[in-house]
């Protein structure tokens, strides 16, 4: 039940983006959901990867580059949902930051961790 929630809370998030930032757009609550699992499915398998792969970039940019990782991999899920469109690198990389801080704001609001 708890990781339902957490779908439809990323799902929400991803909905409030094209609100704060225009270079970004979702067709549809559908479209959402179906990104914000894709999103979840990149970030499970594909980020560990790049992390490990980009350590050495990641160390002496002092953790910076993990911003640019979560980017391109939100850019990568709008080029696999269709009705998710993301207008270019740095549209992805402010769209990843707000995505983050929405779902972490409501994460926190709804969620009641013991």
């Amino acid at each position: 039940m708890m990781l339902l929630v957490t779908w439809l809370i990323n799902a929400l998030a991803l909905l409030a983006v094209p609100y704060l930032m225009q270079s970004v757009r979702i067709d549809s609550f559908g479209t959402a959901l179906i990104a914000a699992l894709i999103l979840g499915l990149i970030n499970t398998l594909l980020r560990p990867v790049l992390v490990l792969l980009t350590l050495p970039v990641t160390l002496l940019s002092l953790g910076l580059f993990i911003l640019v990782i979560n980017g391109l991999l939100f850019w990568l899920a709008s080029q696999m949902v269709s009705g998710f469109h993301v207008a270019g690198f740095w549209s992805a990389f402010g769209g990843a930051i707000l995505y983050s801080i929405i779902s972490w704001a409501l994460s926190t609001l709804l969620l009641k961790i013991k």
